[in-house]
């Protein structure tokens, strides 16, 4: 297959291109950097040049393709509402030049997908329709979908290596400035967790096995990580302690992640097991934290 990738030369973009190419597709990667380029010359893809916000290279670079995965977010926290306008003009640019019958795959969140307190989230959950959250990928993409096109939402984690981590990348940040690694109450919220490779390998699924209309997958391999057994493997890394803050110094102690560190995001991918034959194997969150160089 002919397979359009933005955010190819990415924390997950890098390993689906390696994915795609291994298994045999030709994949185009959007970059607007030179090292980019470079970096997807190395591997033998074909290279696009390209951004987010440049909605003439993104229709370039999705005609004529068999499938488009779009990876590509701005993670700058201070522009968060723009972002969300960004990736919703973006996903509008790039089914608009699919033809009936292609993929879209577009990146989603478990975080952004409806669920009481406590509830683990399912594939069959909507997404959260809500004036305070400005991401709404999905919500774009079955606009788009609807003329005709194959759909695959893939909703992340907290998707992790030695490296990154997800939301957890910014909260070792907040110990490290402020010598302490925090959790809310008594640390029981949960996060999901998928290890990097296995996430990318989803990707890769996703994009040879999702038929007609639209269909959601969750990249999850651990169900629920407990934020106080991550709290205190920072700490150890650190060197710093593990304390417990209540939920209303939330926002004081991390800022505009407050609202994350007291959010539980427990979610489930049984369904999406069994239906693209996925079996995450890789390491889990705890195991890559300790594992990390702090």
């Amino acid at each position: 297959m002919r397979v359009f990738v933005t955010g190819s030369t990415g924390f997950i973009g890098t390993e689906l291109v390696k994915e795609l190419m291994a298994a045999g597709h030709h994949v185009r990667g959007l970059t607007r950097s030179d090292a980019g380029v470079e970096q997807l010359k190395a591997v033998g893809a074909e290279v696009h040049r390209g951004d987010l916000e440049d909605l003439d290279s993104l229709r370039s670079g999705a005609t004529g393709m068999d499938a488009v995965v779009n990876l590509a977010f701005n993670h700058d926290w201070s522009k968060f509402a723009q972002n969300g306008r960004d990736e919703m003009q973006a996903i509008e640019a790039l089914g608009s030049v699919l033809e009936p019958g292609k993929l879209l795959v577009v990146t989603s969140g478990i975080g952004i997908t409806s669920g009481a307190p406590g509830q683990v989230r399912k594939e069959t959950d909507p997404p959260i329709d809500s004036p305070m959250i400005p991401r709404k990928p999905e919500q774009a993409a079955q606009a788009v979908a609807a003329k005709g096109l194959h759909l695959a939402i893939v909703r992340l984690p907290q998707v992790h290596d030695t490296r990154k981590q997800g939301l957890v990348t910014f909260l070792i940040q907040i110990a490290r400035e402020k010598g302490v690694s925090a959790y809310v109450g008594d640390g029981s919220i949960r996060w999901a967790a998928g290890p990097l490779k296995d996430v990318a390998h989803l990707y890769r699924l996703a994009v040879e096995k999702t038929g007609q209309g639209a269909t959601t997958y969750h990249a999850v391999q651990e169900e629920g990580v407990a934020l106080r057994d991550i709290a205190e493997t920072i700490g150890e890394g650190l060197n710093v302690p593990a304390v417990s803050i209540p939920a209303e110094k939330a926002g004081e102690h991390f800022g505009m992640f407050g609202h994350f560190a007291t959010l539980d995001m427990p979610a489930s991918s049984e369904w999406t097991r069994k239906t693209l034959g996925w079996d995450p194997t890789g390491p889990g969150l705890i195991e890559d934290l300790a594992n990390m160089k702090y």
